[in-house]
C-alpha cells in the first residue's frame, strides 16, 4: 500500500510541476511601470496590409459600425456597468479600410463636427477676406459605398472546462474558457441602396488559469500553506479587431470574385492565389463546428498501447494491497466511435501475509469512444477474457473506461478496469457465494497508425 501511495504521490508531483513549468512564461509579474507602446497587431493585420492593390480606390463611407449586443461584462459580485465590448468599432473598421490600401475612407460618423467646422471657416472668411474666390470651399468627396452593420452577438462559456489533481495536501489544477464574438459587415450600392455584399466573421476569445497548492500540517499547531498560479485572459480588443480585419478581407475577396471591384492589371496573377487560398478556407469552413472546431477523423485505423497498471483483487481473504503489472495491446477500429480490443497483462493479485500470485490476463473488449474528432475523449469498453497461471483458467468478463488524449499519433490514456470471475478460485480458496473480482488501475501511451478511417 505504500507502493502504491508513493507512486501516486509522484504522480501528483509531476503534474504540479509540468503545469507550473507551462506558465513559467506567464508568471513574470510586473514590478515596475511600464512605457506606452504602439498598439498590437493582430494575424490579419499584415494579411490585409499586403492585399495587392486595386485598379481604383473605393470611397467608402461608415456612419456607425456599432456594438448591437447590449451586453455587460459578467461581475462575480453585483452588477457591472462596463460594457463587454469596446464601444470604439467604427474607429477599429476605418483604421482596417486604410489598411487594406483598397478604399479612401471619408468622415460620416462625426458628419455633424465636420459641418460645423466648415461652416466656421467660411464665416471667418466672408468676415476676413476680401477675395471673393477664396470663400468657396472645395467639395466633400462623395461615398460610392456605405459600410453597415456591427457585432451582433458575444457569447460566453462556449466551451469551459479544466483538469486538476491534489493528493495528501499537494495539488495543481488548469482550468480554460472560451468565448466568441460575431461581426457582419455588409456594403451598400450609395446610388440605388443595393445592398452588394454582406460577410460575416467569428473570433474566440480564450482564457485561460493555471494554479498550484501545497497544505500540510507541520505538527499539532502548525501548518504549511502555499499557493501559486497564474491567468491570462485573450483581450477583447484584439479579438473584435481581428474580426473585423478579417470581415474586411473577405469582404474585398467576394466583391472581386463577383466582378463587383477589380483588382490592378499587374496583380491579377497573385490576387487569383489569395482567392484560391480563400475558397478553401470557404470549403473547410463548411465542416467547421463552434468552437473553431473542424471536426476531422485525428485517430488512425489501428494503434498499439502500453499501460502501467495497479491491481488489487477483491476475493475471499483480507488485506487486500495494490501490485504493480502491465499491459500491452492492439486495437482496430471498423467505424469512428468503436473498436475491437485484444491485450495481455501480467498481473499480481496479494493479500498481506496471505496470498501472492501472479497471473498472465489475456482480454478481448469492444470499446466505445466518445469523442473521435476530438484530442481529448472518454471512452468505455466491455467483454471477456481468461487469467492463465501455468495449466489453469479462470474465465472472466470486464467493464471500463477512462480518458485519452491525443498528440498527433500518440495518446496518453487513464484508465480503470473491473474484473469479474465465473468462478471462485483466483486466490486459491473458495468461500461464499461471491465469486473473486478485482481492480486494475492504468497509465500509459496509445500509439496510432495505419489509414484514418
Amino acid at each position: 500500500m505504500m507502493n502504491f501511495r508513493k507512486t501516486i504521490g509522484l504522480a501528483i508531483y509531476t503534474l504540479l510541476l509540468l503545469l507550473l513549468n507551462g506558465c513559467g512564461a506567464l508568471y513574470n509579474p510586473p514590478t515596475e511601470q511600464e512605457k506606452s507602446t504602439l498598439g498590437e497587431n493582430t494575424g490579419i493585420t499584415k494579411i490585409i496590409r499586403e492585399l495587392p492593390e486595386p485598379k481604383e480606390k473605393i470611397v467608402v463611407g461608415v456612419y456607425k459600425f456599432r456594438d448591437q449586443t447590449g451586453q455587460y461584462k459578467a461581475a462575480d459580485n453585483g452588477s457591472s456597468w462596463s460594457t463587454a465590448i469596446p464601444q470604439g468599432t467604427t474607429t477599429i473598421l476605418l483604421k482596417a479600410l486604410e489598411d487594406s490600401n483598397w478604399f479612401i475612407p471619408i468622415e460620416r460618423e462625426n458628419i455633424s463636427n465636420l459641418l460645423n467646422e466648415r461652416q466656421i471657416i467660411r464665416t471667418t472668411k466672408q468676415e476676413y477676406s476680401k477675395d471673393k474666390e477664396a470663400l468657396v470651399l472645395p467639395p466633400l468627396l462623395v461615398a460610392g459605398v456605405l459600410l453597415e452593420g456591427g457585432v451582433i452577438s458575444y457569447d460566453t462559456n462556449i466551451v469551459s472546462g479544466g483538469i486538476g489533481a491534489r493528493y495528501f495536501g499537494i495539488g495543481a489544477s488548469t482550468q480554460y474558457r472560451q468565448d466568441r464574438i460575431t461581426v457582419y459587415l455588409r456594403a451598400v450600392n450609395t446610388l440605388n441602396g443595393k445592398i452588394i455584399k454582406t460577410v460575416y466573421t467569428s473570433k474566440t476569445i480564450l482564457s485561460t488559469g493555471i494554479k498550484g497548492s501545497f497544505f500540510r500540517y507541520i505538527d499539532v499547531e502548525r501548518i504549511l500553506e502555499a499557493e501559486v498560479g497564474v491567468t491570462q485572459n485573450e483581450p477583447v480588443q484584439l479579438a473584435v479587431t481581428e474580426a473585423i480585419e478579417k470581415a474586411v478581407h473577405t469582404l474585398i475577396i467576394e466583391c472581386v470574385k463577383e466582378k463587383v471591384w477589380e483588382v490592378g492589371n499587374k496583380n491579377e496573377k497573385k490576387f487569383s492565389d489569395l482567392v484560391q487560398k480563400y475558397d478553401e478556407e470557404k470549403t473547410l469552413n463548411e465542416t467547421r463546428l463552434v468552437s473553431n472546431f473542424y471536426p476531422e477523423q485525428r485517430r488512425k485505423s489501428q494503434s498499439f498501447y502500453a499501460l502501467a497498471e495497479a491491481n488489487r483483487i477483491s476475493g475471499d481473504y483480507v488485506n487486500p494491497v495494490f501490485t504493480p503489472g502491465f499491459k500491452i495491446g492492439t486495437k482496430y477500429y471498423f467505424s469512428n466511435y468503436f473498436n475491437v480490443d485484444v491485450n495481455f497483462a501480467v498481473i499480481t493479485f496479494k493479500n498481506t501475509a496471505l496470498f501472492n500470485k501472479t497471473y498472465l490476463s489475456s482480454d478481448i473488449n469492444l470499446e466505445y469512444l466518445a469523442l473521435p474528432f476530438y484530442k481529448f475523449s472518454p471512452y468505455v469498453y466491455a467483454g471477456g477474457g481468461n487469467l492463465g497461471f501455468h495449466n489453469s483458467h479462470n474465465f472472466k468478463t470486464q467493464i471500463g473506461g477512462g480518458i485519452e488524449y491525443l498528440f498527433k499519433n500518440t495518446a496518453f490514456r487513464l484508465n480503470i478496469q473491473y474484473d469479474m470471475g465465473t468462478d471462485d478460485n483466483w486466490d486459491q480458496f473458495a468461500n461464499g457465494k461471491r465469486k473473486d473480482q478485482a481492480v486494475r488501475l492504468g497509465l500509459g501511451i496509445n500509439y496510432y497508425f495505419g489509414n484514418k478511417k
